[in-house]
């Protein structure tokens, strides 16, 4: 049982300090390690919001010297990171803490990479074997989320696109996860209605993909299907009235749902990422819109693991059939589409769209094969 009055510590898979109020400990911890002269990476929204600067007013109370880099695309692009790894260096700083959601802690992630790696930052791509080079020590690195979607706090990836081909890479290794993650709920009760929809229906995304992954991996399981169980009691609370307990119940799913798709992703974030890259599309969003019919592509010969996911929705016992309508409903009752052509999808976009999905790297651990033509009739289903 969740109480919101808690503070807890929680170590999975990396120091996670969980509760209402637990930002207020980040300046002692910095003192407490012997780190002075932070560079606070956001984006250029979070950096106005008045949290933002209670956190670095307190930081400076402590005595620390800050510098913000805030300086990024809404999907973040190669030059955000190489600007901000010489700001680091510039301004000498020591340390980096990664305030906000996904984009900002990617770049945070990346620049953490960027200061002592000196080759190519797509030299570095996973998906070529990249890891290989990072050889390096890293800075001492903290994350602090601010929305209740990518889960990128406990991750240890970054996705950054190229800045002319606007194609997605990733950015991966174990020494670019957080040493400490200051998770507050308190942070995210000023999200507007529509990002907690969309992030929260990215982290719901996260967990029911983790969970139809192929492969074997009993732990992400359980840990997705209480995700998904933890989306379902809080997710509709959150956006239309929300608390403290619906906003920390997000919080933790959506850290759950990150912690559990090391086991993998699938067709959904396939058919998203294309939307993001080619439209700009906001990837919670484009997530939300995707969900209902990924999982309509994946739902026969996985009825058992549909049947389990229907129960942490609240469905009920044989419910598996009902699912993929409760994702429409739940949609709907965010006042989120449920049509591509809702979020600017033409059919003139189907081809470059199905070919970027074929070319991105979370379908091949999907439990059912996707080809080009899959992917166009999925884009067209949901047009």
């Amino acid at each position: 049982m969740l109480d919101i009055k808690q503070v807890y510590s929680i170590n999975f898979p990396t120091p996670i300090r969980f509760g209402a109020g637990v930002i207020k400990e980040l300046g002692s911890y910095l003192k407490g390690n012997n780190l002075s002269s932070p560079l606070l990476v956001t984006d250029p929204n979070v950096a106005e919001l008045k949290f933002f600067k209670e956190i670095q007013k307190n930081l400076e109370q402590h005595g620390l010297s800050t510098e913000v880099y805030k300086e990024m695309h809404k999907n973040p692009i190669k030059s955000d990171v190489l600007h901000g790894g010489d700001m680091y260096h510039k301004t000498k700083r020591d340390c980096i803490i990664g305030i906000g959601g996904g984009v900002a802690l990617d770049v945070a992630r990346a620049i953490v990479l960027r200061v002592n790696h000196k080759r190519d930052l797509f030299d570095y791509d996973d998906l070529i074997g990249g890891d290989k080079y990072v050889t390096e020590d890293v800075p001492h690195f903290i994350t602090v989320p601010t929305t209740s979607g990518t889960g990128s706090e406990v991750g240890r990836s970054a996705i950054i696109s190229e800045d002319d081909t606007k194609k997605k890479r990733i950015l991966f290794s174990p020494k670019l996860l957080a040493r400490i993650v200051f998770a507050d709920p308190l942070l995210t009760m000023e999200l507007p209605s529509f990002i907690t929809a969309a992030t929260g229906m990215d982290a719901l995304t996260h967990n029911m993909e983790a969970y139809l992954a192929k492969g074997f991996h009993p732990m992400c399981d359980g840990i997705a299907l209480e995700g998904i169980s933890l989306i379902n009691d809080s997710l509709v609370t959150a956006t239309k009235n929300p608390d403290v307990e619906s906003r920390a119940k997000m919080l933790l799913a959506s850290l759950m749902g990150a912690v559990a798709f090391q086991k993998g992703l699938g067709i959904v974030h396939s058919l998203a990422h294309p939307m993001s890259s080619l439209l700009d599309t906001h990837h919670g969003l484009a997530n939300a819109v995707n969900l209902p019919y990924g999982m309509e592509f994946n739902y026969e010969g996985f009825e058992v693991r549909f049947e389990k996911m229907g129960a942490a929705l609240g469905l009920g016992s044989n419910s598996a059939a009902h699912v993929i309508p409760s994702l429409f409903e739940l949609n709907n009752e965010l006042g989120l589409p449920t049509k591509l052509r809702d979020v600017g999808v033409q059919e003139t976009h189907i081809e470059a769209l199905s070919q970027l999905a074929l070319e991105d790297f979370c379908h091949p651990s999907n439990p059912k094969p996707v080809g080009k033509a899959d992917f166009a009739a999925i884009y067209r289903n949901a047009l």
